[in-house]
């Protein structure tokens, strides 16, 4: 897969509209967490450094079409400004006016773009009209990327297009996790449900060379191989589905690990009475809450073996203590090989990258993949119609 960057583009004395991410969580009219909005800040400053006059075009909560004033990216500015150091013009209306009043060194935000009802449409006569206010569009909004809508599909196919700093640098990781990656290659997936991941699981099984399953998923997994698990979370109506898994990764060569121990309890809460046992004795009336110490050995082991990891999901019911152990201690193995050049490590999605920001093994993996949605798409196989119309 190949796109273009800024670096591709002559930006001097031209409008780029970058499309970003910054739906942040916002209390009382100031944002409480500003993470995705520092993301943006290298592909501005660096549009700015080129002679370029940033237009950021994004979306705020779901205003289904309809203009809903607690969702104007106005409230949004302050944490901009403070961001790139500097002022942040804002059109609430009348777009085409202020791109065209935009100066040299400047930076304008658009209102949300997701109080047009075409823009969830991927509405090419809307992307049209706002193609009109540059030159030349930058995605920057991997995040959004699995959605074709106007913004981040169809502008993409009316002006000169580029990734930007973010977009570029997610696309690189996760090429280099499964589109061509160092191998052998583990994945590791975990989470409550098979049901929602059983076309990752599909797709994983014919890309990678270990596959560690982990969570509510792994006790499903068990019960299909026959091994009873007390009260623990499972889909038992999944068992079938688990089977075929298992047989089908045996076609494929993938090696599918499960627990070989587990930490049980009688109920699911912080600090219950818990003990470790080997996975085919869970107490009738006990549950399964994490992986044990021997399965975390066996995986740090597996880790020592490859040469890239993909991390989605955690091993356990990380929240509460003690239970976070099984997932930490794997994590700051990965975490450790990967600061010692031996390994590539790629994760995302909401629960784990919580969990490896509070296990402190975040600092040391090779890339930590916010995205979300976009990044379970793209594990499962599917194209992103926002960076197929970069290619």
């Amino acid at each position: 897969m190949s796109w273009k960057t800024l670096d591709d583009m002559d930006m001097a004395g031209k409008t780029v509209l970058i499309r970003v991410d910054i739906n942040v969580p916002v209390k009382d009219g100031v944002v409480t967490d500003t993470t995705r909005i520092e993301r943006i800040v290298p592909t501005v400053k660096d549009v700015l450094a080129a002679g370029g006059k940033p237009v950021l075009m994004a979306h705020f909560g779901r205003p289904k079409g309809k203009v809903v004033p607690e969702m104007s990216l106005g409230q949004i500015v302050p944490a901009l400004e403070a961001a790139f150091g500097q002022e942040v013009k804002f059109a609430a209306d009348d777009f085409e006016a202020a791109a065209a009043d935009l100066k040299d060194g400047e930076i304008l935000l658009l209102e949300n773009v997701r109080f047009f009802p075409g823009e969830e449409k991927n509405d090419p006569e809307l992307a049209a009209s706002l193609a009109k206010l540059g030159d030349i569009y930058v995605n920057d909004a991997f995040s959004c990327a699995h959605r074709a809508h106007s913004t981040t599909e169809a502008m993409a196919r009316a002006l000169p297009a580029a990734a930007g700093r973010l977009m570029g640098a997610e696309l690189s990781a996760l090429e280099a996790a499964l589109g061509n990656p160092e191998r052998p290659v583990v994945a590791v997936v975990g989470g409550a449900k098979v049901s929602t991941k059983l076309d990752l699981l599909s797709n994983l099984i014919e890309k990678v060379d270990h596959l560690v399953i982990g969570g509510g998923m792994a006790n499903t997994f068990l019960v299909a191989k026959g091994v009873e698990i007390g009260t623990s979370l499972a889909e038992r109506d999944m068992a079938d589905t688990a089977r075929a898994i298992l047989e089908k990764s045996e076609n494929t060569g993938c090696t599918i690990h499960l627990p070989v121990d587990i930490v049980v309890a009688g109920e699911f809460a912080a600090g219950a009475a818990n003990e470790t046992l080997p996975v085919d004795e869970c107490p009738a009336d006990k549950m399964i809450l994490d992986a044990g110490p021997a399965t975390v050995e066996s995986l740090k082991g597996v880790f020592a073996e490859c040469k890239t990891l993909i991390w989605n999901g955690p091993l356990g019911a990380f929240e509460i203590e003690p239970f976070h152990k099984g997932t930490f201690d794997a994590a700051l193995a990965a975490a450790a090989l990967t600061a010692e050049g031996k390994l590539k490590t790629v994760a995302g999605g909401g629960d784990t990258v919580s969990a490896l920001n509070k296990s402190g093994a975040a600092e040391n993996f090779t890339y930590i993949s916010t995205a979300g949605g976009a990044f379970l798409e793209w594990m499962e196989g599917k194209e992103l119609p926002g960076v197929a119309a970069l290619g």
